[in-house]
């Protein structure tokens, strides 16, 4: 084993020569990367390194590592996880029906009568070799990764669906490339594989494993690199309408949605405009199709009266739409003069959230409350005023309000 500048031992030859032609790379296998995901994947190969890929759903991470897989020319074993996934469908299962059918074969010989001096009937630990064996072994995903002798991609799909005790069993193949047998020994891959782990964030996954990867997050691309996704992955699209396509679903993101789109979703609401014949999105366009883009009634209602309040406007000056969550204020009292509010009383308000019955929630530097904020705060400061004490009895009229009743005076 030869040991290079960098300490890493034997890792093979090198998969990429820089970081563009990373991106280059992958660009011609139809995945639009920019140099952050560029730079991760040209380490992840020099380094020898897995790469945990995190975000949220349908922004391309399980993507990623098939265009790797492409652009190399390797073959891509997938593992996907699940609540209840043991190492018997991640690493290897021994084949228990093959193993007792070999233990009745050598019972028969025996009970037949057909050993002799030169075929004995065999003993229990020449049984035991011989059903522990490469013959009764199945491997699974991880496992046929590491033995392969041919360029492997390994894809660990949702990583974060299993168990603790699960994701312990990845620990021996994310840093040492091998897998223990009890029966077998250590098996040592001989061409180190690139492995991607995706994650959807439904848990926090454990820093041991954490630790032994390269750390990469995808999140919702930009206006600018979906436009470009849009066009690259939808080739009869024009230029205006996925430009429309990609303002429309950056302005649904802004909204407090159940499930956002994601960007698989936006192009196949583009891939939909295109069939339909849609050169320009309109209100009544947008709100028919959009059952191809969101995926909860809920959210389908809520997105077409914002798109039905706002009249879309032309690409060059569209305005992100913005969900506000409102409730009915309260009515001010009448007779109530306006006053300051005081410093220092009243509940503190929350940054994403305005006064009692307007709630916003702002994304980057989309944002606006309906009601003006000190005005309804003085108005709910009145109402909720104590009002004056009034004594009972002669005089009570003549008492200022605030004050309690007075005391009786003893009797003269």
């Amino acid at each position: 084993m030869t040991v290079d500048a960098l300490g890493l031992g034997d890792i093979g030859p090198a998969r990429f020569e820089s970081v563009p032609a990373v991106r280059e790379g992958l660009a011609d296998v139809g995945y639009l990367a920019d140099e952050g995901i560029a730079g991760v994947v040209y380490l992840a190969d020099r380094l020898a390194k897995p790469v945990l890929v995190e975000g949220p759903a349908g922004t391309g991470k399980t993507q990623l590592a098939k265009s790797v897989a492409d652009m190399t020319g390797s073959r891509l074993i997938r593992l996907q996880c699940y609540e209840g996934l043991d190492e018997s469908k991640a690493l290897y299962e021994w084949n228990y029906r093959k193993q007792l059918l070999r233990i009745q074969a050598g019972q028969v010989f025996v009970d037949s009568g057909a050993a002799s001096a030169d075929h004995h009937s065999p003993t229990w630990a020449e049984l035991e070799e011989d059903i522990f064996s490469e013959d009764f072994l199945l491997t699974r995903p991880l496992l046929e990764a590491i033995r392969a002798d041919e360029p492997i991609v390994l894809l660990v799909d949702e990583v974060d669906r299993v168990e603790l005790e699960t994701e312990a069993l990845l620990l021996e193949v994310l840093s040492e490339y091998q897998v223990s047998i009890p029966e077998l020994g250590t098996v040592k891959a001989t061409r180190l594989p690139m492995v991607f782990l995706t994650s959807n964030n439904t848990r926090e996954l454990s820093e041991a494993l954490k630790r032994r990867c390269l750390y990469l997050h995808i999140d919702y691309p930009d206006i600018d690199r979906e436009r470009a996704i849009i066009r690259h992955r939808v080739p009869g699209i024009t230029d205006e309408l996925a430009d429309q396509v990609a303002r429309i679903v950056r302005s649904l993101r802004t909204i407090e949605l159940r499930k956002l789109p994601s960007v698989s979703e936006t192009l196949d609401w583009a891939r939909t405009l295109v069939v339909l014949g849609i050169t320009s999105i309109d209100a009544t366009a947008a709100k028919d199709s959009l059952h191809i883009l969101l995926k909860y009634q809920s959210d389908i209602e809520r997105a077409a009266k914002e798109l039905l309040q706002r009249r879309l406007r032309a690409p060059s000056r569209a305005e992100p739409l913005v969900g506000v969550r409102r409730r009915a204020a309260p009515r001010r009292a009448a007779g109530v003069a306006h006053r300051a509010p005081r410093r220092g009383r009243g509940r503190p308000l929350h940054p994403d959230r305005g006064p009692r019955g307007a709630q916003v929630r702002a994304r980057g530097d989309v944002g606006e409350v309906v009601q003006p904020l000190a005005r309804l705060r003085d108005d709910l400061r009145h109402l909720f005023r104590p009002r004056p004490r009034l004594g009972r009895g002669r005089g009570a009229g003549r008492r200022t309000a605030g004050r309690g009743p007075r005391r009786p005076t003893a009797p003269g």
